[in-house]
């Protein structure tokens, strides 16, 4: 399993969080200009110049193994018999582990350019393989487990095992992933932690690896341009392409955040995290953020789901943070624990400074929500909660622009980070949002068409998404996150529908009900809206549990009565394209890992219309289950 620290105290971590909760929380001021263009688009840049930065951010992690060799960087829960303990990795054990993985990696007869891919869900041996993989030069690649434990099939992990071409393939567990890997495309070794197959290797036979001076060789010789990773797109509209993120790119980005939240560099984060690591958002915002600032990882084993959820909160019982990230339908099923459970919450928010979602998707009740129980457990001269946010892409390593700034307009996506344009282009009526600078990736991996198409002659990357200012005489107030440019279509009267103002609105008007919603209607003569729910609205069917599907809520008297109020304000003053008639409440949260939620962290529409299209016959349907507008 490698090496273990089992006595680590809040005391101990405590020593290392230095200022701590009283020090209030320095953010850097908004500074931007405005580029009007004759086309009636414009240009935003931060007057604040980037700094240097390093040229990989695995350097960092010599940098803390010499500097704190002994503080905790990755720990995750180890269940054995019921029982459950931390298994803690400091970062000098941490380099010791990447060190003797490294040169196991280049002891194979493997072109340098092949990538290390992960087949697994987030732990810190797939941390250290990842980390090891970019320490030597090698690409890490890590694949959804979605690919192989929830698809019907493996045919699509097979395509991309076939794209990626891999050196070797690590799994955490023989047992769950050697099936979907028994006839796939691979001339490499599999390594698995536990229950390695027949052929495979142990876990230990790396990490027991003697490394050589050709490890720091192979080190030094890692240039800011060279690959470091390479992230799958989601592939709702067709195959995944495969996004070369830089060892540059990475270093860059985690310099912007750092330059925005000034506050990072005086509290190393302490962070419990579930967001998975083959996604942009859990990878290199957040597990790049705490390396680059000499910070703790917990890996949240948990997920915010029925069944899942209840392991977050023992995690987060556990472990105080100082970083809160989540996407909206995780802030929803966290909130009810730290409603009605003041131990726990006083626990939460004792050295609390920053809940993170991610985009525009957090409807303003449940913001409020997690403001009045903080305001129950913070100390009256604390400083308030600060809710962040941020904007970005794969493509952009990901962060574009960033919300370091107190507001209270919801859908605010921040401003550009330094070292970053963002160029609006008039696009039917809105304005699509374009992005340059040095967290841009070059393009996709053997895929000179697709990369050429994804860059404007100007070098801006078309990231399709649109946007507009919050106040349009002070870029300073933030970007209003518009939808995407390509998702809004027509009635079959042939009045356009904005998608992305409707999906807000709707949201609003259905308070506190609606998680988020999809618009659904193409070519159709009027609007319906796909609900994912939220606890308030289960709570008015009490009666049922949990587990009560879609279809069943649909048909509760309660709860048709309140989606028809939402849906009556909602078309109230609402022309004929922000009028939605019609709605069915959906069964399941929006899947992660399904695709089903963008990289950018909020709802992807085609997604959820591909996957769900039994949902959306049901929605136009005369279904009893179908709430119509009276």
């Amino acid at each position: 399993m490698g090496p273990e620290l089992t006595g680590w105290t809040d005391a101990m971590l405590a020593g290392h969080v230095r200022h701590g909760r009283d020090a209030g929380l320095p953010l850097a001021q908004p500074d931007i200009v405005r580029e009007t263009r004759a086309d009636g688009g414009f240009v935003l840049r931060s007057r604040t110049k980037l700094a240097p930065y390093g040229r990989s951010v695995v350097d960092w992690l010599e940098h803390w193994a010499a500097l704190t060799p002994a503080t905790p960087f990755l720990a995750e829960r180890i269940r054995v018999g019921g029982v459950a303990r931390w298994r803690m990795v400091s970062y000098a054990e941490a380099l010791r582990s990447v060190r003797s993985i490294g040169q196991t990696l280049l002891d194979l007869d493997a072109a340098p350019h092949r990538p290390v891919t992960v087949l697994s869900d987030n732990s810190v041996n797939h941390a250290l393989m990842t980390l090891a993989s970019m320490y030597v030069g090698r690409p890490a690649a890590t694949v959804s487990s979605a690919y192989a434990r929830i698809a019907k099939d493996s045919s699509k992990l097979h395509r991309i095992l076939r794209q990626l071409d891999p050196a070797m393939v690590y799994v955490e567990d023989g047992d769950i992933y050697g099936p979907s890997l028994a006839a796939a495309p691979l001339s490499c070794p599999v390594v698995a932690t536990h229950a390695p197959r027949p052929g495979w290797l142990g876990f230990d036979t790396l990490t027991s690896c003697a490394a050589t001076d050709a490890v720091s060789a192979a080190h030094a010789r890692i240039a800011p341009g060279d690959i470091a990773k390479l992230l799958l797109t989601s592939g709702s509209t067709g195959s995944p392409k495969l996004v070369v993120n830089t060892h540059g790119m990475l270093s860059a980005n985690q310099q912007m955040i750092a330059q925005c939240w000034t506050f990072v560099d005086q509290t190393p984060p302490v962070v419990v995290d579930w967001l998975p690591w083959s996604h942009t958002f859990g990878a290199n915002h957040n597990f790049n953020l705490v390396l680059r600032h000499g910070g703790t990882l917990y890996v949240d084993d948990g997920r915010p789901a029925p069944g899942l959820i209840e392991r977050s909160v023992d995690n987060l019982r556990d472990v105080a943070p100082t970083l809160h990230f989540n996407v909206p339908r995780g802030f929803d099923a966290l909130a009810p624990f730290l409603e009605n459970d003041d131990v726990f919450a006083e626990r939460f928010f004792s050295r609390l400074q920053v809940l993170f979602y991610a985009a525009a998707s957090l409807p303003p009740q449940l913001r409020e929500r997690f403001e009045r129980v903080a305001a129950r457990h913070r100390r009256a001269d604390d400083v308030p909660v600060f809710f962040a946010s941020a904007w970005g892409a794969t493509e952009t390593a990901p962060l574009v622009t960033s919300v370091h700034f107190r507001h209270d307009i919801a859908g605010n996506i921040g401003v550009p980070a330094p070292g970053t344009e963002l160029k609006f282009v008039p696009s039917g009526g809105k304005f699509e949002m374009r992005v340059r600078g040095p967290s841009v990736f070059p393009g996709y991996l053997n895929d000179p068409d697709a990369s050429a198409a994804a860059f404007d002659e100007e070098g801006f990357y078309r990231i399709g998404d649109a946007g507009k200012l919050c106040d349009p005489a002070d870029p300073n107030a933030g970007v209003l996150f518009d939808g995407r440019v390509a998702e809004d279509f027509k009635l079959s009267s042939g009045t356009w529908v904005s998608v992305g103002t409707l999906r807000l609105n709707a949201v609003d008007a259905l308070a506190p009900f609606a998680l988020d919603v999809v618009v659904a209607g193409h070519d159709r003569a009027e609007i319906g809206l796909l609900i994912f729910p939220t606890a308030a609205l289960r709570a008015l069917a009490p009666e049922l549990d949990a587990a009560t599907t879609g279809i069943e809520l649909g048909r509760h008297e309660a709860v048709r009565r309140a989606v028809c109020r939402g849906l009556r304000g909602l078309a109230r003053d609402a022309g004929a394209s922000q009028r939605a008639a019609r709605a069915v409440i959906l069964s399941k949260a929006p899947s992660l890992e399904a695709g089903e939620i963008t990289d950018k962290g909020y709802v992807n529409q085609r997604a959820v219309l591909n996957l769900r299209e039994e949902e959306v016959q049901r929605l136009f349907s005369a279904d009893d289950s179908v709430i119509v507008m009276e």
